[in-house]
């Protein structure tokens, strides 16, 4: 899945995750400051890569690379300035779109 994410700059990212737990730590539509989506993201992304690795026996590099891109982005923003969640995609089975 990708999640679409403002930074506080107005500057729009995409990050990849291989699996829809990223539902379960973010909203979409919600605002963040940058410490706590860095910690919920990258939080989501080290679920997803071990149930790649439970799933394949190895874990997901582009999950890890996901979580350095953001970590990396958040580095340039205060930890209170707030990062919006503009879309995640796609929406969990049975949810509206």
């Amino acid at each position: 899945m990708t999640f679409t994410v403002r930074w506080p700059d107005g500057r729009v990212e995409d990050c990849y995750s291989p699996s829809l737990v990223v539902h379960d730590h973010l909203a979409e539509g919600a605002t963040y400051s940058v410490s706590d989506f860095t910690e919920r993201s990258t939080t989501a992304l080290a679920v997803a890569s071990e149930r790649v690795r439970k799933r394949f026996g190895f874990a997901c590099t582009s999950a890890a690379a996901s979580s350095e891109q953001v970590r990396r982005s958040a580095a340039t923003y205060g930890p209170d300035e707030v990062v919006e969640v503009v879309a995640l995609r796609p929406p969990l089975p049975g949810a509206d779109s």
